[in-house]
Parts: C-alpha cells; sequence; structure tokens
C-alpha cells in the first residue's frame, strides 16, 4: 500500500493553513465587495421610486433623503450620511439600465449586472464619467487590468479613451466601448500625448534626458501603467556597438502580445529628422541581432517634448509603421485642453486622409 502524501502536503502546516485563511478572505472580501454594490444600487433605486412618489419632487426628495439618512445612522452607524445616499441616487440613475435580477439573500455574481472585481469605490468613480461609451470603456479595462480605484481615476482624469480613439466612426467607437482596448498591431500601443505626471517633474528646459530617464525607472509601475498592457521591461542604456562606435538606447520593453521589442528613446528637446534617423538604427539593430524568428519585428517609440507632424510623416513610411513618434507631457492638463489638443491631433488627421483619397 503506497501511503505516500501529495507533493503539496510537505510544505510546513503553518504555511497550508495560511494559504487557506489567505484564500478565503480574499473570497470573503470580494464577495461583499460585490453584496454591498449591490445593495447600494437597490438603495438608489428605492429612493428614486420613492422620490417620484411626492408632489413638490425637490424638496420632498431632500427631506426623504435627510430623514432617511438619520434613521438609517442610527439604526447601522456610519456610511449612509446625506452625501453618501445621494451617491447611492445617482448610483443608480447613472446605471439603471443594468436592472440585475436580484434574489434574495443576495449572492449571485452571474445575475448581479456588476463585476466582483469592482469595488463601490471603482463604480464611485464610473458613475462621474458623463460620457456613456468612456464608461463603459473604463468599467471593461478596469476588470480586465484589475486597476485599483487610484489606477482607474488616474486614466479617467487623463482622457485614455479620448487619447486612445482614432476614429469618430460609430464601429469604432462601440468597439473601444464594449470591448476595451484590443492591440492587435503597433499603432494600437502609441498614445499621443503620454501624460507622465506622477514624475512630479518640472516643466523645464534644463531636465536631462538621464533625469527623466531615471524618474521613469524609479516609478516603473505608474510607467507601464501609462505605457499600457504589456509591457515587460528589459532594461535600460543597453550598449550597441558598431565598428568601435556606442549608442545606448534608453529604455527597452517587451510586448508580450504583440510578441516584439520595443525601444524607447526619450529626448528634451522637439524632435528632428536626425532622432528619427537614430531609432531607425536601434530597430535595424534589434531586428537583425536580437530578434529571434519567434519575434515580431521591433516596434521604436521616441518620447519628445514637441514634433513636426509633416517631418515625422515624410521620414517614416506609413505603410509599414514600426517607429513612432510621440509627445510626453510632465504634468497633467486641464481636461478642456487636452481635449482642444486631441481634436486638433484628429482635424489634423482627416485633412491627411482626405489629401491621401
Amino acid at each position: 500500500m503506497n501511503n505516500k502524501l501529495p507533493e503539496k502536503s510537505k510544505e510546513p502546516l503553518f504555511q497550508r493553513v495560511v494559504s487557506i485563511l489567505e484564500e478565503a478572505r480574499s473570497k470573503v472580501v470580494r464577495t461583499v465587495n460585490s453584496e454591498m454594490v449591490i445593495a447600494y444600487w437597490l438603495i438608489g433605486r428605492e429612493i428614486v421610486e420613492e422620490e417620484q412618489q411626492g408632489e413638490e419632487k425637490a424638496e420632498y426628495g431632500k427631506h426623504l433623503i435627510e430623514n432617511l439618512s438619520q434613521k438609517l445612522t442610527e439604526q447601522f452607524g456610519k456610511g449612509y450620511s446625506v452625501p453618501n445616499l445621494r451617491n447611492f441616487r445617482q448610483f443608480y440613475l447613472t446605471f439603471m439600465q443594468r436592472q440585475p435580477e436580484i434574489q434574495y439573500p443576495l449572492g449571485s455574481e452571474s445575475n448581479s449586472g456588476f463585476s466582483p472585481g469592482l469595488g463601490w469605490s471603482h463604480y464611485r468613480a464610473l458613475m462621474r464619467v458623463d460620457n456613456d461609451h468612456a464608461r463603459s470603456f473604463y468599467e471593461v479595462e478596469a476588470i480586465k487590468n484589475q486597476w485599483s480605484k487610484r489606477d482607474l481615476e488616474r486614466q479617467i482624469h487623463s482622457l485614455l479613451f479620448e487619447r486612445l480613439l482614432k476614429s469618430t466612426d460609430k464601429k469604432g467607437l462601440l468597439e473601444l466601448a464594449n470591448e476595451g482596448h484590443v492591440v492587435d498591431r503597433p499603432v494600437d500601443v502609441i498614445k499621443d500625448p503620454y501624460v507622465l505626471e506622477f514624475l512630479d517633474l518640472p516643466e523645464s528646459s534644463k531636465l536631462s534626458e538621464s533625469k527623466i530617464e531615471t524618474a521613469l525607472l524609479n516609478h516603473l509601475q505608474e510607467f507601464l501603467l501609462e505605457l499600457g498592457t504589456g509591457f515587460a521591461f528589459i532594461g535600460r542604456q543597453k550598449r550597441i556597438t558598431l565598428e568601435g562606435d556606442h549608442f545606448y538606447p534608453d529604455l527597452v520593453f517587451y510586448h508580450v502580445k504583440l510578441k516584439c521589442y520595443v525601444v524607447v528613446d526619450l529626448k528634451t528637446t522637439k524632435l528632428d529628422h536626425g532622432d528619427l534617423g537614430q531609432m531607425q538604427l536601434y530597430v535595424n539593430y534589434y531586428d537583425r541581432e536580437i530578434r529571434t524568428e519567434e519575434d515580431n519585428p521591433t516596434i521604436g517609440l521616441i518620447l519628445c517634448t514637441s514634433k513636426n507632424d509633416s517631418v515625422v510623416r515624410y521620414i517614416l513610411d506609413e505603410k509599414n509603421q514600426q517607429i513612432f513618434a510621440s509627445r510626453y507631457r510632465l504634468e497633467l492638463p486641464s481636461e478642456d485642453e487636452l481635449k482642444r489638443e486631441l481634436e486638433y491631433e484628429q482635424r489634423l488627421v482627416e485633412n491627411i486622409k482626405d489629401k491621401i483619397v
């Protein structure tokens, strides 16, 4: 008779018990968060339906929420202030179309209409996004990438949806809103501009490329979030030697979805043709010397403070584009400012398309 215990049982008893408890607690937290999200939606629905029965809606609603808050606080303690109840009301109004099939006791993830991976803090941030398509996009991306509340808020404030939206056609808009950011081509991983406010560096002409590079590495987690899903960091200043001449690309990544190397170079000045030529050298080197048969062609990304789009367009091959030039911002611009900038870029793209046609 074979009494040999499974391999897993060789772990210390304490570690096995800890693993069981941590997994159980994690499930409990996710379940509680999911249940509370549904509960808040239900409370919001009750408030709205009760308000609709009042003859003087505004005044009736004001006193209704105040009275309800007082009674709930007396029975359940903190968490049911007037502002919180108003948030529940707004939550229901924002996600009214979900119409989850609620069963008592609460508990079914499959019919709740809300992701168990997102808590109340996530949905509180989402319901402040006015655009329905943008809100749907951020919810899908938060679920796919397991964003924390802080990550989600940053992506909303930096207008990630607008920066990724390369076309205003209805099909492209709906795909982005319903499926999130799908990466199939090199152009899909590029944003313009990149927002690097997390570096906490001043907008100054005295900043050196090495200082920005060091700051990016010190904030690598935030930088990877800004770059997007699929980037893995390889190294910095990886030397390239050609007949005694040395070259040092600033940062090298590997994109696990596109299966290719991504070489990033930082510029603290306006982009010129020499920068594009240097990046072409880096890309050619990686394609010929580093890339394997399993890898796709290397992508080159130049981050600069400003650029001449006409120069970029005439130097780079748009039909088989592997090199991109994007601007970066060291401070988070206002929403209106960034929207104006994106609208301007969109008009440039449309004008180019019209000329080609």
